[in-house]
């Protein structure tokens, strides 16, 4: 061992940002381990590597036959050269390994929360690998989107969730349901999210099939619908084409309940929302034309709109409410008394319905894909 391996050692920090004092050490405590291997009874030796030159020594407490005291002298073995240069070599190695996985596991440390381009490498039941350059990640099973098929080599945008350390690197999970990947690909398409002149407030999904996101104008001149939508509806295109064709719907943020409730309803047109803050819920008189629209196939568009909002929300037509109405001025109500629909209340009608989205209805029209009836 020379200082030839020395100045390699410095290239190497250089290049792999690996700490050389690092490895010298690292590598002191592996000659040492070896040296106690093929020299048992030399429990108290150390090994010492000389950072100008790169020599090893070897050196051993031994107590002097004459004085007694205990002293220090070199033992290096003649043969040390050898067994340090494979030593060396495996220490080295080692640490470029750790090292790299270090660098990967804060790059995509930092990408928790954001969306990356990779190609899947391998699909199975429970889960798919996708190739991200440096590293592959794991799709489960849980966090793809139903009906959507992963074939090799196929080119796909995911959210990293979670970036995990583990005995093998670094395990990155990856998602395609989570919600932050349909508000990151929104940043992406329209430039006035990114320059802040309209921010997403909220973000709903049902994964391969419908989602719906709240948006607001920091800008009285720009309309947050439509630059999300864009020309034509280029924008929202590109989004649900690379959502295998989930439908997206964009609505205006308000900061009244009232406003964001029936606007998170659309396409459906609201004819009345009365907030109830005690209870966290908001009741909303529809026109009877407008009801299954509301209230959309399997009750998918109240849910979401639910979701949206963050209240539970209570859906009747105008005839429905006017029945409830009469029915609790008949039976208990005074004059000058308050009346809600909720109050007169005891089973729902057939074609009635809330958020819950127990009943089924017909499937909303003019929105496909998000693009219609949303402010172009």
């Amino acid at each position: 061992m020379n200082q030839d391996w020395l100045e390699a050692l410095r290239q190497i920090e250089r290049e792999k940002g690996i700490d050389a004092e690092l490895i010298i050490q690292a590598l002191e405590a592996a000659l040492l381990s070896a040296y106690k291997k093929n020299y048992p009874h030399s429990e108290e030796a150390r090994v010492e590597v000389n950072r100008e030159t790169g020599s090893i020594h070897v050196f051993a407490r031994r107590e002097d036959e004459q004085t007694g005291e205990a002293c220090e002298e070199e033992v290096t073995p003649r043969d040390f050269g050898r067994i340090a240069a494979q030593t060396a070599k495996q220490v080295i190695l080692q640490r470029i390994r750790e090292a790299e996985r270090d660098l990967v596991y804060e790059e995509y440390q930092d990408k928790v929360g954001d969306i990356v381009t990779g190609i899947v490498q391998q699909s199975e039941q429970r889960y798919a690998l996708v190739d991200l350059g440096k590293v592959e990640a794991l799709l489960p099973h849980s966090e793809q989107m139903p009906g959507e098929r992963y074939r090799h080599g196929m080119r796909i945008k995911v959210y990293v969730v979670e970036v995990r350390r583990s005995s093998k690197g670094p395990q990155i999970i990856v998602s395609r349901t989570h919600p932050g990947l349909l508000k990151r690909l929104f940043e992406l398409e329209v430039p006035e999210i990114a320059d802040g002149y309209v921010e997403i407030k909220a973000v709903a999904r049902e994964p391969g099939h419908r989602s719906k996101i709240a948006v607001v104008s920091n800008d009285r001149n720009v309309d947050p619908v439509g630059a999300c939508v864009g020309a034509r509806g280029s924008r929202v295109r590109t989004v649900v084409n690379e959502l295998r064709g989930e439908k997206v719907d964009i609505v205006p943020w308000s900061p009244k309940p009232e406003e964001f409730v029936a606007n998170a309803l659309s396409p459906a047109t609201v004819k009345k929302v009365v907030y109830h803050p005690e209870e966290q819920m908001c009741e909303v008189i529809v026109p009877d034309s407008q009801l299954s629209l509301a209230i959309g196939r399997e009750g998918q568009n109240a849910r979401l709109a639910a979701k949206l909002t963050g209240w539970r929300i209570d859906i009747r037509s105008e005839s429905q409410a006017g029945e409830e109405k009469e029915a609790f001025v008949a039976h208990a109500g005074k004059p000058g008394e308050s009346w809600r629909a909720s109050d007169a209340r005891e089973e729902p009608e057939a074609d009635g319905g809330s958020a819950l989205g127990e009943q089924e209805a017909e499937p909303a029209s003019g929105t496909e894909g998000g693009e219609e009836g949303h402010g172009e």
